[in-house]
């Protein structure tokens, strides 16, 4: 099996050996599915589908189940993600005090949109029903800091922190 890549066999090889690895450490048995794709996830920052494939023809189960299992969980993400991952609250008290001119900022100093990463791989950013910091509405986090209060003049001087 080819990387996603295109690369060769030999490259493989070394792509996948990290997860062989982490496949050493359980027992093969399907129950171990979600550990491993943490474990995957963990060391490659993602899953890709080669990671996957192989997930299931370790675990002697179909690469379907592992896909639906990884694309049930929010916490799986399939595509590449940015070192710092923006989290711009939209819950009903971030909505009422501007979160959704705070998103419109954070998307405006990147070039990005909810859900997209941008292209050097710096910033994930994603729009979420609630943070859990109402009395600081509007807020975002970037990887685990909160900023709250913010009003959409503050998200360049922020996101300059983490470039």
């Amino acid at each position: 099996m080819a990387c996603q890549c295109g690369c060769s066999e030999e490259n493989n090889e070394k792509y996948l050996s990290p997860l062989r690895e982490i496949l050493e450490s359980y027992e093969q048995k399907a129950e171990d599915l979600i550990p491993v794709l943490q474990d995957a996830q963990e060391e490659y920052g993602y899953l890709p589908k080669t990671v996957l494939r192989e997930i299931a023809d370790s675990l002697d189960i179909f690469f379907s189940e592992v896909y639906g299992v990884a694309t049930f969980y929010s916490q799986f993400h399939l595509e590449p993600r940015g070192e710092n991952v923006i989290r711009v609250c939209m819950g009903t008290a971030c909505h009422v005090k501007g979160g959704a001119q705070i998103l419109e900022a954070v998307q405006n100093e990147l070039g990005i949109e909810a859900g997209e990463t941008t292209e050097d791989l710096e910033f994930t950013v994603e729009s979420v029903a609630c943070i859990g910091a109402c009395g600081l509405a509007p807020v975002i986090m970037v990887n685990e800091d909160t900023h709250g209060r913010l009003v959409p003049s503050q998200i360049s001087e922020i996101l300059a922190q983490y470039k």
